[in-house]
This record gives C-alpha cells, structure tokens and sequence, in this order.
C-alpha cells in the first residue's frame, strides 16, 4: 500500500497509441505486447486505476515512438491533426487527469510549427514531443529550426523522446549481441546513444544561440549527459574549438525527467549538475509500471520540499498548470 505524498503527483512521460496511426506503421514500432497493448489504447478504468493505486494525480499523455515522425510528407500533416483531436477529445472527457503533448508532422516542418501553435493555443497542449531522428534526420537541422522558433514563442516546451536508432547504425552496433540481449538497442543504451547524440547536436547547431528561450526536456534523468557535462563543456572548450559554453547552455535550457530511471545516485548527480528545478517527475507508464517510480519517491533522500518540486511543483510551473 502507497502512502499519498503530501503534494499532488504528476508524471510527464505517460504513453498512448492511436489506432489510425498505428496501421500506418505496419511491423513497426506501434507493435507491442498484448498487456502493454492494452494500456496503451486505454484512457479509461485500467489507467486510472493504475494511476489511484499510487497516487498519481495527473498523466500528461504523448504518443509513443515513432509518434507521427515517420509519416510521408504528403499525408503527415491531415494525418496529425486528425491525432491530435482524437487526443484532445480523450483529455477533454478528463480534463482533471490528462494533459497532453502534441504529436507533429515533421516531413513538413512548416505545419508542423503551425500544428505545435493550433494544439498550445486550441487544444490546451502542454507542448510536443518529438521521437528519435525525423525519416533519418536529426532534429538539429536547420529545417526544423520553424518548429523550435515558434516553441519559444509559445513558451512551451519540446520533449525529446527516444525512438529505434538508424537501421545501419543499429546493424554496426547492436546486432552481435541482439539476439541474446534485445534490449541493447532499446531502452538498455540504444536509445540513451540517439537521444542523447540528438541533444548534444542541438547545442552544437546554433539554435539555442538563436532561440535563447527554447526549452528542452530530456527523460531518463537526462540520457546519461548530467554525469557527462563537465566533460564535455571542458572538451568543447580546448584550442581549435568555436566558442561555446555547453553547461550554460544545457543546464539553462534543458529539463529532465525520472521516466524509467528511478536511481539515488543518478538523481543526486542531476541535482548537483543541473539543481532541482529542471527535473521532474515522469514514470514512462506502460513501458515501464508505475509502482517502481512512487516506491523509489518516497524513499530518495531529499528535502520534503524538493521533492514536491520534482513530483509537481516544476512541471506546473514549466507546463503552466
């Protein structure tokens, strides 16, 4: 039995698939176990109730990898609208439990700028969250600077999500050991390599330069970079190097999340690296339970204060709830 924490709860990081989308996207990523199935198309009685049982007070849902990023351009667009209403619609029926991220088109960056304005200022979204390389291309590009411009001036925030790495990068890599370990190239360091590889690009391409306000959020406390940030800020700065100042720039601009990395040491790392107001809480419900994450609160040895701010405090402010 749970002891309700004496805040609210609210996890960021919560999943759902949608059904149209989903048979776009045959033999892909949408395919999951029958439970994790179940959960996934479920905004009723079975996430609920998993929500009560620990005392989660609110999710704020996003689709999973590969959301709508794998879409041709040509139908990405009505296609993602289309997700997004459904979305919304779900939220609606419980707007005191859900909040949402907004999935978007990226084929087309353009509406895709314009779709991240439509959900935050219609649909009541929180921001979008974005999985993984765009059809084989990072998200660091100078096409997808629209969407990072018009996230800064919404001020809200994109999630950076993980999704399967490149076919060829996951052939060189991964597959001597796959059959064996299915995991390496999922959630065990496939995906912390990609995400974190598309969050170090970001601050390498300028775009924080250009867009000093964008807001970034990493789950996973952070891919492995919070332990990594004095080294590469050290690195970036020796002789032959354009000026730059990674630590300003990623423990200014970026957030992080617990989803699926429920560790003391690793938490107390983040903290002194990043401080307590850019971490929030996130379970990565259903690929990973809730029970873990709500166990693993209540025993990490903080203040009763910072962890309000990591359990809700931080995303009310950062999502404006």
């Amino acid at each position: 039995m749970f002891s309700k924490p004496h805040c609210p709860v609210i996890a960021i990081e919560e999943h759902y698939w949608d059904e149209e989308l989903a048979k776009t996207y045959v033999g892909g990523e949408a395919g999951r176990p029958g439970e994790q199935q179940k959960r996934l198309y479920d905004f009723g009685p079975l996430r609920l109730k998993e929500m009560d049982d620990v005392g989660i007070d609110m999710q704020v849902i996003s689709l999973g990898a590969p959301s709508t990023q794998k879409l041709p351009a040509e139908t990405a667009a009505a296609l993602t609208r289309r997700v997004n209403d459904r979305l919304h619609a779900q939220v609606g029926k419980n707007p005191k439990r859900f909040a949402a991220f907004a999935g978007l088109p990226t084929a087309v960056p353009e509406a895709a700028a314009d779709e991240l304005e439509r959900c935050v200022q219609q649909l009541g979204f929180k921001g979008a969250m974005l999985h993984g390389l765009a059809n084989g291309t990072f998200l660091d590009d100078k096409k997808f600077w629209p969407i990072f411009a018009r996230a800064e001036q919404l001020d809200v925030p994109i999630y950076l999500h993980p999704a399967l790495p490149q076919a060829e990068v996951s052939r060189i890599y991964y597959d001597d050991y796959v059959k064996d370990f299915p995991t390496v190239a999922r959630p065990a360091w496939g995906y912390t390599v990609e995400t974190a590889t598309t969050a170090i690009r970001l601050v390498l391409s300028g775009v924080f330069e250009r867009h000093p306000k964008l807001k970034i959020i990493l789950g996973h406390l952070g891919e492995t970079l919070p332990f990594l940030v004095w080294r590469i800020d050290q690195a970036l700065k020796r002789p032959g190097q354009k000026s730059l100042s990674f630590r300003d720039i990623f423990c200014g601009n970026y957030y992080i999340t617990t989803s699926g990395n429920f560790s003391n040491p690793a938490l107390l790392c983040c903290m002194m690296e990043m401080g307590v107001d850019h971490i929030l809480f996130a379970v990565d419900w259903p690929f990973v339970m809730n029970p873990p994450a709500l166990e693993w609160m209540h025993t990490v040895p903080l203040s009763d204060e910072d962890k309000a701010k990591i359990l809700s405090g931080n995303a009310k402010r950062l999502l404006k709830m």
